[in-house]
This record gives structure tokens, C-alpha cells and sequence, in this order.
């Protein structure tokens, strides 16, 4: 009875709990985003204050002793999730209320705090609940789970509030884009040369069932200037209010000694790339939309128009968000398209207006999302062992402030601590700035250094084979970690996630032309960051070992992110000084340093073996 208790078969939780650890962590971090923009709150606030969602997250660390020494890490897990059950409910349920951007920015406040901290229980139950050779091989399960929720959150949740908004109102405008190779003519906007219709009866959106987009280019100010013309056109007749845009700050000591000279230094150096300096962007369409009658008084329509399906380098220039009432429906609106100016092939996107009721939709949705969780806490109340070291962690006749601060203290009295720290911080370095600027470089037009990939073509490279070859490599490196240990394969792995930026600097090299050789490109690139990743996890675990388990795994979470956020945050900066080459070049020089570090990396060649039995 005992061992059943201690001891469950780790597919009965591993998948869940790691599927419950990502799943707020993108509705706090996406899907609040695109719930904002729905119910109609502008831009700048919403990246004011959605950034500030990610704090918790970063100093988790801060924490993690509290969670340590205090109860058990099941008990954590069980109520956390609750929490996060109750903070989805509290943001369902205010978002009718009349000042509902403020009381759903604090219930997600309460579910970032809560996520963060069931991410230090879950993690610390992890190497509780597993033996160290378990570990080794559902670290690649648990990342593809963590993935799966990611997936959920940005797809099938924004798929699901779109559902019930066309549901729950008038019939969706569907509009169909074709981009096709007929001769580029001049655009003119005239909102007055269209119909106004004042048809009685039932109430539904018009537009053009096809808009037809000759492929080529336009002059900027060309460009420039319709859009300018569209907004104006749409904000004084109030369909959408116009954004502020946020007041830059003059020039400053560093930006005026340092940071400007060293910008002009190293681009005289280094960047040998034409840059490039086109006067043309992709080609341009209007759509008009109008309601086919008047509402009713004192009532508004409101109509969210996006991409649905299709060719993404079709898009449009902003999403947009109208809101139609008496005094503005027997005018149309217009919404503008652009072709990505790389963009040579015929090609279709479907664009799609939905105004059903919005703030119900989301309500339905967060309801659900807080359902499901009260779900998981009691599911894993059940479904979780009872490891015999899942306890608090805190010494007798010591206080808890004493403890605290000794958690801390104890990391960094580890042995090797200076190549722990090495290691934390350097693993991922080239890594770290290689993510920020890959898609930009696939994306960019050639005569600036990249590939000149459409967003289409993109988004096919990365989002099938690209995850594809992602999963695999994360699950067959904790398959691989489970046979022979972490040290054995240690070095492999380094070389995995690091050695693939080569194909980065092969494509700046020999620029091809062929979406193949590009997309095998990324697919080794993406499989070795999958496995090599695998290796940076164990030995997260392994250096954690302890009593203080729990709070050190949060500690190295936290070099993690330091090791990721700094170098990403200059790789732009330094990219465009220095040029696409250039800077794969400096990215395959921040590859040695993990290497020089190696050596020194101590493992026990046991850590990670599964048992046989």
C-alpha cells in the first residue's frame, strides 16, 4: 500500500503537470495580448502593461526557499493550480465590468505569481517524484507537453473565442485576397464614390467578396500616404480611436560617447553587406466594409477584422477593430492589405470579420480555462505519489528568515561552483542571440544580407518541420541521457546545440535560393537545440542536488534566463552594425567559451542512468 503511494507510473502525471506548468504561462504572456486587442484597448497600453506580466517569472528565484521550507512541493503544486483556477475565474468574471482592463490585470497579476510559483514546485516534485535515470528520459516527454500547452494557448484557445464571437453574432464577413501578376495600377482612395446602403430589415456587413492585388511594388510615400489617408478617414468618423505614440527621450551621455561611436566603429569594421535602402514596398488594396442598415438607436456593432486562412504574406497592415453605431453606419470603414514586397507567385488569404458578443466569448473561454484547472489540482491530488522526500525542508530550531537566506547561501558554497555558474552562463551564449535574429535574417531581402523568405514560407519552415525536428531531438536526447548518463553524452550534446549555428553562416555564405536547403538548414539547427537542451536540464538537476533541491533548480532557472536575456537583448544592436555574416561569425566565436568551460564540468558518470530492472 505504501509503494503505491510513494511510487506511480510517471505517464499518469509527468504529461499533465508539465501541460498545467505551461498553459498560464502563455494566457498570461499571448493570449491576455490578443484578448486586450479584442476588447478594444489600445496598443500602447497593452505592451505597457502586459510586459510587466513577465516580472514574476524573472524572480521566481526570490521565492523559491519560501516553497522549499514551507509544506511539501505536492502541496504547493495542488493548491497553486487551484489559484490559477481561481485568478481565471476572477479575470471570466470581471470582464463585463465597466472598468475591466484594470480588474483583469490584477487577477493576472495573481495568476503570474501563482504559475511562477507552481513552476518551482512542479520542478522540485520532478526530481522528488522520478528516480535520477526517470528523469533522464521524461525530460524530453515533459518538454513536449510544456510545448503542447504553448500550442493550445496561441492556437486552440483563440480558436475557440473566435468560434463562440461568430456564434453569438451577426453572420462573419468573409473577404477573399488574391494576390495575381496583372500590371500594377495607381491607388487612389475616395471614400465618398462608395455606396451607402440603407436597406431595411436584417442587419449583416458588406464588403467585396474579392479584392484582386497586382503583385509588384509601390513607392513608400505611395504606401505611406494611403494608409495615412485610411486612418484618417476611419478615426474621424470614429470606427477606432487613434493611438498616442509613446514620446522618445533625447539622446542621452551613453548613447552620444559610447553607443554611437562604437555603432559607427564597428560598421566601418565589419558590415560589408549592401544594406538595403528601397524605395518600393509590396503593392496595397482597400478593403471597404459597411453595415447593410442602420442599427438600432443607441446600439453598436462591433466588428474585429483579421486573417483567418491563407498565404500570410497577404496581411493586413494592422488588425483592426471597428465600432459601428448611429452616427457612423451609413458610411463605410476601410481596411487596408499589403503584399510582402518579396512576394512573386499568385497566391490567396482570406480575411474574416467577426462582432459577435466578445466579452462574453472570453468570459466562456477563461471560464473554461478555470474549470479545467480546478480540474488538474484535483486530478493530481490523486494522481501525484507521495515521494518520502517531498518534505519541508525547514531545520529544527532555526527560523525561517535564517533558512531563507541559507538556501541561498548553500548554492554558492557548491563545489565547482565557479564552473557551475560557467556553465549556467555560457551554455547557451551563442544560442541565446542566435534565436533573436534568425527569423529576421530568413526574412530579410537579400540585397540586406538574408534570404528573403516570405512570412508564408516562414511560418511553413518553423512551424512543421522545424517543431517537428524539435520534438524529436528533445525527446530522443532524454532517451539517449537515460542509457548512458549526462557525463557521457555531456559533450555531445554542448556540440548539438552549438555546432548547427554553423548552417546559419552557410546560408549568409552561399545564399540559396531553394526553400529545401533552407528548411534543412533550420531543421538541424532545431533538432540540435532540441537534444543539446536536453543536457542543460540534467545538469540543472544535478547541480541542485540537495536538501534545497526546490529553490536551487529556481536558482539555475534564473542564470538561465540572465545567460539568455543580456546577450539577446545586444544581438540586434550588434546584427545591424555588423551585418548578417559578420554576425553569424561572432555567433560561432561565442560558441567556444561552453567548450573551454567543459572540461572542468564535473559529473558523476551515474547521474542520469535508468535502472534496469
Amino acid at each position: 500500500m505504501a509503494k503505491t503511494k510513494t511510487q506511480r507510473n510517471p505517464w499518469f502525471w509527468i504529461p499533465t503537470l508539465y501541460f498545467a506548468e505551461g498553459l498560464p504561462y502563455v494566457i498570461v504572456m499571448t493570449l491576455s495580448v490578443i484578448m486586450y486587442k479584442r476588447l478594444g484597448i489600445s496598443n500602447t497600453d497593452i505592451a505597457l502593461y502586459t510586459s510587466w506580466l513577465y516580472l514574476p517569472w524573472v524572480i521566481k528565484p526570490l521565492w523559491s526557499p519560501i516553497v522549499d521550507l514551507l509544506k511539501t512541493k505536492r502541496f504547493w503544486i495542488v493548491i497553486m493550480q487551484l489559484v490559477v483556477g481561481v485568478g481565471l475565474a476572477g479575470v471570466a468574471f470581471t470582464i463585463p465590468v465597466s472598468n475591466f482592463f484594470q480588474y483583469t490585470l490584477a487577477f493576472f497579476w495573481l495568476l503570474a505569481f501563482s504559475s511562477a510559483t507552481h513552476d518551482i514546485a512542479a520542478d522540485g516534485f520532478y526530481m522528488l517524484g522520478l528516480s535520477q535515470g526517470d528523469q533522464s528520459f521524461f525530460v524530453g516527454i515533459r518538454s513536449t507537453f510544456y510545448r503542447f500547452a504553448m500550442l493550445t494557448g496561441q492556437g486552440l484557445l483563440v480558436i475557440l473565442a473566435g468560434a463562440l464571437e461568430t456564434a453569438t453574432g451577426l453572420e462573419p464577413l468573409e473577404v477573399n485576397v488574391t494576390a495575381q501578376n496583372i500590371p500594377v495600377q495607381e491607388i487612389s482612395f475616395n471614400p465618398e464614390s462608395y455606396q451607402k446602403l440603407h436597406e431595411s430589415g436584417y442587419i449583416y456587413f458588406v464588403s467585396e467578396n474579392e479584392v484582386k492585388v497586382p503583385i509588384g511594388l509601390v513607392s513608400k510615400e505611395q504606401a505611406a500616404d494611403i494608409k495615412r489617408k485610411v486612418d484618417e478617414w476611419n478615426i474621424s468618423n470614429n470606427f477606432y480611436a487613434s493611438e498616442t505614440p509613446v514620446a522618445t527621450k533625447d539622446a542621452g551621455w551613453w548613447t552620444r560617447k559610447v553607443s554611437t561611436p562604437l555603432k559607427e566603429t564597428l560598421k566601418e569594421k565589419f558590415n560589408k553587406e549592401t544594406v538595403d535602402r528601397s524605395s518600393e514596398v509590396g503593392n496595397l488594396a482597400i478593403i471597404p466594409i459597411q453595415l447593410s442598415t442602420l442599427p438600432k438607436a443607441g446600439e453598436e456593432v462591433v466588428l474585429n477584422f483579421g486573417y483567418e486562412k491563407g498565404d500570410a504574406s497577404i496581411k493586413l497592415v494592422h488588425t483592426y477593430r471597428y465600432v459601428f453605431n448611429e452616427t457612423n453606419c451609413d458610411k463605410p470603414a476601410f481596411a487596408v492589405v499589403q503584399l510582402d514586397p518579396k512576394l512573386k507567385k499568385a497566391t490567396q488569404a482570406t480575411f474574416v470579420g467577426r462582432s459577435g458578443n466578445i466579452r462574453f466569448s472570453w468570459l466562456v473561454v477563461m471560464a473554461c480555462i478555470a474549470v479545467l484547472f480546478v480540474a488538474f489540482s484535483l486530478y493530481h491530488r490523486f494522481a501525484l505519489p507521495h515521494p518520502a522526500s517531498d518534505v519541508a525542508n525547514k531545520t529544527e530550531g532555526k527560523s525561517v528568515l535564517g533558512e531563507f537566506f541559507e538556501t541561498f547561501a548553500a548554492f554558492f558554497r557548491k563545489k565547482e561552483i565557479v564552473s557551475i555558474m560557467l556553465f549556467l552562463l555560457l551554455y547557451r551564449l551563442a544560442e541565446s542571440q542566435l534565436v533573436k535574429m534568425a527569423s529576421p535574417f530568413l526574412l530579410d531581402a537579400r540585397e540586406a544580407g538574408g534570404l528573403g523568405l516570405t512570412t508564408g514560407d516562414l511560418g511553413l519552415v518553423y512551424g512543421t518541420a522545424g517543431m517537428i525536428a524539435l520534438t524529436v531531438g528533445g525527446i530522443l536526447g532524454g532517451i539517449v541521457a537515460s542509457r548512458k548518463g549526462l557525463k557521457h553524452w555531456l559533450w555531445w550534446m554542448a556540440l548539438a546545440i552549438n555546432l548547427p549555428n554553423l548552417c546559419y553562416l552557410l546560408l549568409s555564405l552561399f545564399n540559396p535560393t531553394s526553400l529545401w536547403w533552407i528548411s534543412a538548414a533550420v531543421v538541424i539547427e532545431q533538432f540540435g537545440y532540441g537534444f543539446g537542451f536536453t543536457a542543460y536540464m540534467l545538469f540543472s538537476i544535478y547541480v541542485s542536488e540537495g536538501k534545497h533541491k526546490t529553490a536551487h533548480y529556481a536558482i539555475t532557472t534564473g542564470f538561465m534566463a540572465l545567460g539568455m536575456m543580456i546577450p539577446g537583448m545586444l544581438s540586434g544592436w550588434l546584427q545591424e552594425i555588423i551585418g548578417y555574416q559578420s554576425f553569424f561569425v561572432w555567433v560561432m566565436i561565442c560558441t567556444i567559451p561552453i567548450f573551454l568551460v567543459l572540461p572542468f564540468v564535473k559529473v558523476d558518470p551515474k547521474f542520469g542512468i535508468k535502472d534496469r530492472e
